[in-house]
């Protein structure tokens, strides 16, 4: 049996993204309602009452609540303006996404040279992408907890990180990395507030990544190291690896909190963080774009030389 709930807490957040220039909204619909599409608008109706927000201000969409009604045609529209639609669970966790088919018009021709990348050239780029990750993590524990010995750990780590990171110097930095920042009792199985936090995180992540590297036309399933079969993200978990520290840095911070909206909307916000890439100051979404632009530039050259790195403010 429905209940009548309130009209549709919808809120917004200024998150500002480089590939599309005017979309820059985040928003987050909480309870019942309808969305539906109409002149380039995406109406929210509930109780009889109506809201219309233009669709290219519209940056990513969350639908927290299982109980949202969504029209086909709306679903088609924001696909075009390339917003990220992410759906969440029962829990309201974010549980899967929206994501199309052909993000550009030569995507058969980006995909074909995909297909034809060097072993060589993945495990190289691989080792960069794995060494960069451990040195995002020792900043993070040098800053939030000021240990240079376990910083000193990690940075030796990535110093030591072989192509295709044969000896699992990725591993032996996150066992170090967590339970220096979370305590030593911190298990990555295990369930709690903390990792049901970095999961959330990790998913925002996830769905920029995708977002740009469809947009670029290349597919998220042929990765450089990731390889499952049943992983319709392999690309993506493998570029996203260096930009996981910032979801660490902002659970760390908030991690005395409940895991609730606040804790959420924390969360969601990194996209709006800033970040130093190519000598810049960016938000955290716009150096996401370059970092994907250039990774395929050099994944296309055969060199790893040109994936750049960002820094932490």
């Amino acid at each position: 049996m429905y209940h009548r709930t309130a009209p549709p807490k919808i809120r917004r957040k200024n998150i500002r993204t480089g590939p599309l220039g005017v979309s820059w909204r985040t928003v987050i619909v909480k309870n019942r309602c309808k969305l539906s599409y109409k002149n380039d608008y995406m109406l929210i109706i509930s109780d009889g009452k109506e809201k219309a927000l233009h669709i290219s201000e519209i940056g990513t969409l969350i639908i927290e609540n299982t109980a949202v009604n969504i029209t086909a045609y709306l679903l088609c529209e924001l696909s075009r303006y390339k917003v990220k639609i992410i759906f969440c669970d029962h829990q309201r966790n974010p549980y899967s996404e929206i994501i199309p088919y052909y993000g550009a018009h030569n995507a058969s021709k980006q995909m074909r040279r995909q297909s034809q990348w060097l072993q060589p050239v993945k495990d190289s780029m691989w080792q960069r992408i794995v060494a960069q990750k451990i040195i995002k993590q020792a900043q993070v524990i040098y800053r939030e907890t000021a240990n240079n010995v376990s910083r000193e750990t990690l940075v030796n780590f990535a110093a030591s990180v072989l192509p295709g990171d044969t000896t699992n110097r990725e591993a032996h930095a996150a066992k170090l990395y967590f339970k220096e920042l979370f305590g030593p009792q911190f298990s990555r199985d295990s369930s709690s507030d903390i990792n049901a936090a970095l999961n959330y995180g990790y998913a925002i992540l996830l769905s920029a990544f995708n977002r740009e590297i469809t947009a670029a036309g290349y597919s998220t399933t042929m990765g450089v190291n990731h390889c499952n079969e049943y992983n319709p993200f392999n690309l993506t978990c493998d570029l996203m690896e260096p930009f996981r520290p910032v979801v660490d840095r902002e659970v760390y911070k908030c991690r005395s909190f409940a895991f609730d909206d606040f804790f959420k909307s924390r969360l969601i916000d990194i996209l709006n963080h800033k970040v130093v890439i190519l000598d810049k100051e960016q938000f955290l979404s716009n150096a996401i774009n370059i970092y994907v632009k250039l990774f395929f530039r050099a994944m296309e050259e055969g060199s790893d030389k040109d994936l750049p790195e960002y820094e932490l403010i």
